[in-house]
Formats: C-alpha cells, structure tokens, sequence
C-alpha cells in the first residue's frame, strides 16, 4: 500500500507540465542568464547596448549613476530605442525589447555590424531580476517614459515632455532585486575597470562614472583615452619592460577586425592580459586569444630560427613566448559565438585563423625591423623554454629486460622526459604508417589501433584487459586501468588521431569513453587529447592553408582579403587521413607549431556520467534516439583558452554528443 500510495502522489501527466512564458525562466533560473555574484553583470549589459550604439557612429558619451539608494541609471545619446508599436506584437519597441526573451535589433546586421548584445536577452534580464526598472527614450522632439516592476509594465509607454528634435538617446534606471545575488551591493572597483576599458577600446567616446559617498557628496570620474590599447597598457605595467613603446597592429577582413598591443617583462607576476570582443571582456580568453598566441609564437619562432638563437635541441612553445607577455586584445566579429550568455569566453572558430595569420605576419616584420628589441624578447622566451627543460621529471623508458613488453607496433620516442613526450593513437594500420614518418621520432610515439575498440563503458575494470587493444594501450603508456597511480606514466600528451569521418568519429567517442570510464585520472590530470585533423586545404599562389570547418576556412579567406591576396584560392576538401601525405600529416595534425590539439576534462562530474551513459549504454537505445531527435542540432564544443599551443580544450561529453 505504501507503494501504491507513493505512485499516486507522484503522478506524471499534462498537468504536470509547466510553460513558463516572458521573463518568468530569468526569475525562476537566473544562473542560466547572469552572474548571481553581485549586479555588476546588469549594469554591464546596459552599457553594452550603449556601446554598440556607438560602434555604429551614434553618440560619444555613455554616463553610469550609482545612486545613494542602491538604484543605477546608465544614460547614452545614442539614437534611442524604437518606440514605434511593432506590426506582429502590437506593443512598442521598448516594451517588447524589456519583457520578451530574445527580441532586439542585434540579430539583424544593417542595424549593427559589431555588437555585443547577440541572444536579444540582456536587458530584458536586467529587467527581470530589478525591483523596478524606468526607461527615458528620447526621440523625435519628445521624451517617452516607462516604468516596470519585478520585470512587468505598470503602464504603456507614454510622452512625458519634450527636447530638441536632435536630442536622441536611452536612459535606463534599475533597482536591482537583492534577493537573487550573493551580494546586492555593486563592486565599485570592477565596474570602475569595465567602464574604462570600453573607453580605451572604444576611440572617442567618453565614459563617465557618478558614485556618492557615506555623507552624500557627489564623486564624478571619467575617461577618455587618446593613446588607445598602447597607452593603457603602458599605464598599468609596473617596471621595466620590452619594447619600450608596446608592439601594436590593427587589421581589418570581411568579417572581422582586429586591434592590439603588447609588450614583455622581466617579471611573470608582472603581466596584464585582457581580451574583448566587441568592447566585452572575455575574462577567460578563448578563440581570438588562441590566435593571437599562436601568431606570435609562430613568429618568435622564425626568428629564432632565421638568426640561429636557440641552443641546440631545444623548442620555443607558447608558454615559453607568452610567459613573459602582456597584451590587450580587442576582437570585433560579426556574428560571435560566446559559451554562455554572460560572454566569457569566445568560441568563434573563424576568430583563430585569421587573428593568427595577421599577428603572425605583423610581428614577424616588426621583430626584423626591431631586431635588438626581438633578441631581448627572444632571450626571455629561451630563458623559459630552459627552465622548462630542466625542470622536467626524467622517466626511465620501459624496456623487454625492466618491464612489461611494449606493443610490437608501437612505433617508440627517443625522449625520457614523460612531460615532452606524446603518443598518438591513430585509427588502422595504413594511417599509421603515415604517422609513423610523419612524426618526429625525438618525442612522438605512435600506435596503431586496428579496427574499432570494444565499447568498455559498461565493461568491468578488472575484465578490460581481454581486449588486446586496451591492453596495448595499458603497456604503452605504463598505467593500469582504473589505477590512480600515474608516476609511471610514459606520455604527458596521448592523442587520438582518427579520421574526420563518422566512423572515424565513433573511433574517438569509444578512445574517450574507455579513458574517462577506466583511465579516469588521465582525463582529470589533462593528458588526454584529441587531434583535429583539417578539412580543408587552401591554395594561394605558392601559400598553403588548413582549416578544419566551414567557419575556419571562412576566417581563412578572410584573412586573405584582408592582406589583399592577389592570387585566387582554390579550396579542396578532405575526407580523412588517407588523403594525406606524411608531410601533409605532420604540418596539419602532428607538428606541435601548426597542429590543433582538443583537450579532454570533466564539466560536472554527474551531467558527463550522466550523457556517456546515455549516449553509450546498451539499454539506452530508446533514450539515444530521444536526445538526437530533441538536441542533436545543439551540440557545440565548449573551449577554453589554450595551455599550450594551438591547443583548445572540450568537455568529454560535448565530444560524445556528436560534435
């Protein structure tokens, strides 16, 4: 009965389905929309909306009030928001911009080119987790007003006097809701760094900040920069550093433009790195930084290399050239792709490509025509790259005599350092022939796998092991399944490296499940990768590129445009591994200056177990079908600023869901 009484109050029907509509999902999970921290994520999404209007030609000044009662006003002079009533809706602009998810202009490109609001939800958010929320509009001669509480109208929009026929411009007025946030009170500092860097990034404008103090005086402070990015790093560098004047570049493609400035120190602890898109800090990089950082490695490196700096046998990495480097980058895309609505993080593919080929080319020409400057930047970058070297732990090689015996076709490194060396798993054996001379024998070891692995998710971690596969992996890189212990681990980098097909695909999803269901701690630790293999192939004149998606080949072609490519480019596309030579091979997959790595980590230790169970248990066939017919367009990789190299980073379940 107890059961039966249990079943009947947890019954599941129509009724039990909730639509939430308006701005009711901001309410009920405002996690999913805005930094719950404190409400300095609101008023930067205000801002933002000013910015954009400025980015179009629109207004100079932007002016944020934190007034003695908690509320905020942010004012722009740009040209207003619409307040026409709109044909399908049948409400004004303005209402239907704050209380409708996803409605705005941004979506449309002759309205912005580059904006920062691009999912049409930020001040619809802001309006949604306020106590009360006020928009001024003024347009056409006259000032409009409005007024909303816990995000609904309390009133249309109506005509409250009158102004100049050019005096156009939004003001916005907000008391945030305290409740929703870990701290009501608004962080000064941060807001004070927000406001000016959009006036750094952001040539001409003024920004202005009111605050007030504990006895009610007004404190009024305002920037606008001359300098731009080369002044504003100078200014918030301590100490010496190299050059003198920052290293700056600007350029502009089809699609995108891209600005910034950098220089050296002597002191790590000494840096500053910021990057924008679109005036938005990306406090954890992504794409753009990507490029950036492989742009001016890749030219260190030829430098290095053209005056014969570096000692012999040794390697220049992006850690070593970026170690000591400060920068401000700022990034404008058209059509940018964040990994999450509060924009941290860039994953704009087209981004990498083309901020690197235009970094490279311009450092390079600067670094020769600074050459006493470049030797200074060189010898740090050497000084890191040695104490790398000798910093790393020595691992004794696994022999027939002092161990268990090496698979017969693993194709070994001459390296005993773990940190430096790699393997690559590479899917058959006519692939890893190709590996095996295209590898550099000093630390790339490579071991074909042939045929497809057994789906190990729901294998026991003591029967593992009666697959010859898993077990020539075992050998090779000297871990037991399921053990924590990694000293003996013989690779800091195991790379899965299978065609860019869908068997190829699943190849890699069975690699990642094995790893993460029974070599757990190397997927925690950061040692698991998996290679990108290209795509695409462009040719332009003598000039070869790679691109491993549409969006790359794009950023590709529009780097062209952009150095004014006189030759046409001819585009072939691959369709795996077997289409390549070995030299192809190691310029495109296996090089580490021109690779692309994706690392493998953990978003959520139960949501991946959870989707790997899904996407890999036998009994969950039904449930597979389910997700691909409900999501399976809305997977995407979710990246991170790169460790090393060219190198991004995926979660393990964004990889098993088909991306």
């Amino acid at each position: 009965m107890e059961l039966e009484d249990i079943g009947l109050k947890k019954k599941y029907t129509t009724e039990s389905i909730v639509v939430l509509e308006g701005l009711d999902p901001v309410r009920r999970r405002p996690g999913m929309y805005t930094d719950l921290t404190r409400p300095n994520h609101l008023i930067q999404e205000v801002v933002d909306n000013s910015v954009d209007e400025v980015l179009e030609g629109f207004g100079s000044e932007i002016e944020v009030e934190l007034r003695p009662d908690g509320s905020v006003s942010v004012a722009d002079r740009g040209r207003g928001m619409p307040v026409d009533i709109h044909p399908v809706h049948e409400i004004s602009g303005v209402e239907l911009i704050m209380t409708t998810l996803h409605a705005g202009a941004k979506f449309d490109n002759d309205s912005y080119r580059f904006a920062g609001g691009l999912h049409g939800v930020g001040v619809s958010v802001v309006n949604a987790l306020s106590l009360w929320l006020e928009v001024e509009v003024r347009q056409n001669g006259n000032v409009y007003g409005q007024r909303f509480e816990s995000g609904v109208s309390q009133g249309s929009l109506a005509v409250k006097s009158t102004v100049g026929k050019k005096t156009t411009g939004t003001t916005i007025t907000f008391l945030p809701d305290a409740s929703f946030f870990d701290s009501g009170l608004v962080s000064v500092r941060r807001l004070r760094h927000v406001l000016r860097a959009k006036a750094i990034l952001c040539s001409g404008l003024t920004v202005r900040l009111i605050t007030f103090d504990d006895d009610g005086s007004k404190q009024e402070e305002s920037w606008l920069y001359e300098n731009g990015l080369a002044g504003y790093l100078s200014e918030n560098i301590k100490g010496e550093h190299t050059p003198v004047e920052p290293f700056t570049h600007q350029a502009s493609g089809q699609h995108e433009s891209v600005e910034w400035a950098a220089t050296w120190t002597r002191e790590p602890n000494e840096q500053v790195v910021e990057s924008y898109v679109n005036l938005i800090p990306t406090a954890q990089g992504g794409t753009h930084v990507n490029g950036l950082r492989a742009g001016l490695t890749d030219a260190m490196r030829e430098f290095c290399e053209f005056r014969k700096l570096l000692p012999r046998g040794l390697k220049l990495t992006a850690d070593d050239v970026l170690e000591n480097c400060s920068f401000i980058l700022s990034a404008k895309l058209e059509e940018p792709h964040f990994s999450g609505q509060t924009k941290e993080r860039l994953s704009s593919r087209e981004a990498t490509p083309f901020i690197g080929g235009v970094a490279k080319a311009s450092f390079s020409l600067w670094l020769n025509e600074h050459p006493h400057e470049g030797e200074a930047i060189a010898d740090l970058a050497i000084d890191s790259a040695q104490k790398r070297s000798q910093a790393s732990k020595k691992v004794k090689r696994k022999t027939l005599l002092s161990g268990p015996a090496l698979p017969g076709k693993l194709a070994d490194c001459t390296s005993q350092e773990a940190e430096r060396s790699e393997l690559f798993l590479v899917e058959g054996d006519s692939a890893g022939g190709s590996a095996k001379q295209a590898r550099d024998r000093d630390f790339q070891a490579v071991l074909p796998l042939r045929g497809k692995i057994l789906n190990t998710w729901e294998v026991e971690t003591g029967s593992v092991l009666a697959s010859q596969t898993v077990m020539d992996i075992a050998h090779a890189i000297a871990v037991e399944p399921g053990s924590s212990n990694i000293d003996n681990l013989r690779y800091h980098k195991i790379c899965i490296l299978a065609d860019a097909d869908s068997d190829g695909a699943h190849i890699a999803t069975l690699l990642c499940a094995l790893f993460l269901r029974h070599f757990r701690v190397l997927v925690e630790g950061g040692f698991v990768y998996v290679a990108l293999p290209p795509l695409y192939r462009i040719d332009v004149g003598k000039k070869v590129y790679y691109a491993i998606d549409d969006a790359e080949k794009q950023g590709v072609l529009d780097r062209l445009v952009a150095e004014n490519a006189r030759s046409t480019p001819v585009v072939q596309r691959f369709k795996g591994l077997g289409e390549m030579d070995p030299l192809q091979l190691r310029e495109t997959t296996m090089a580490p200056a021109t690779r692309k790595l994706v690392r493998l980590y953990i978003q959520g230790q139960d949501k991946t177990d959870k989707v790997m169970d899904m996407m890999l248990a036998k009994k969950r066939a039904a449930d597979r079908r389910r997700w691909l017919e409900d999501k399976g367009d809305q997977a995407q990789i979710l990246k991170n600023v790169s460790t090393t190299e060219s190198e991004t980073e995926m979660t393990t379940a964004s990889l098993i869901n088909g991306t």
